[in-house]
């Protein structure tokens, strides 16, 4: 009986950490810059298996190592998360790369409906400085220049795909990749 009781805890202790490596999106091996996650593994043979059970569970396609990264933000640098009804900016400037999309997702993976149909923006629509840095402006109101709307959904993400881009595996976080800066200011 007590060997029984102590499998079934182990079962439930590994498959609950299992379950909550998958669902709350741990990156092993990841890149953190800021408030950016990448995993270059991710299109790659070297992937992690709860990378793995992860694009499995939710049907998404990765960013091929040999076509550039993917990084997503789920809070801003002081670890405030990314909520519709707040007002959020994304500024600074990406690294080098060929081509970028800045995109919103809800929770579930899905594009954020609102009422514009925008949900996104290419490095070729955004608005720039004339030192080539950037400003998003992430909110349920509308803003002047690069604006995209949440359509007050509760929560979101932010992903950030960098095309034909040298930023990888073999990057070290912080160091020679700027990123934009992610943050959190007035909410509803």
């Amino acid at each position: 009986m007590g060997s029984l009781f102590c499998f079934a805890l182990a079962a439930a202790i590994g498959l609950g950490s299992t379950w909550l490596a998958i669902t709350r999106d741990v990156a092993f091996g990841g890149l953190h810059i800021g408030a950016w996650t990448a995993r270059p593994k991710s299109g790659t043979a070297d992937i992690d298996p709860y990378s793995r059970a992860a694009i499995e569970r939710n049907g998404a396609l990765p960013v091929g190592l040999g076509d550039g990264v993917a990084f997503v933000a789920t809070s801003d640098e002081n670890k405030r998360v990314l909520d519709g009804r707040c007002d959020v900016v994304m500024a600074g400037t990406t690294p080098q790369a060929r081509f970028f999309t800045v995109t919103l997702y809800d929770l579930g993976g899905k594009l954020i409906p609102n009422a514009l149909n925008r949900s996104g923006f290419t490095s070729q629509e955004l608005i720039r400085g004339g030192d080539g840095t950037f400003q998003v402006s992430i909110g349920p109101r509308a803003r002047p220049g690069n604006w995209l709307p949440t359509g007050g959904v509760e929560r979101y993400l932010i992903f950030l795909r960098l095309y034909d881009t040298p930023v990888g595996i073999q990057t070290r976080a912080g160091r020679e990749t700027p990123m934009p800066s992610v943050t959190v200011g007035r909410c509803l």
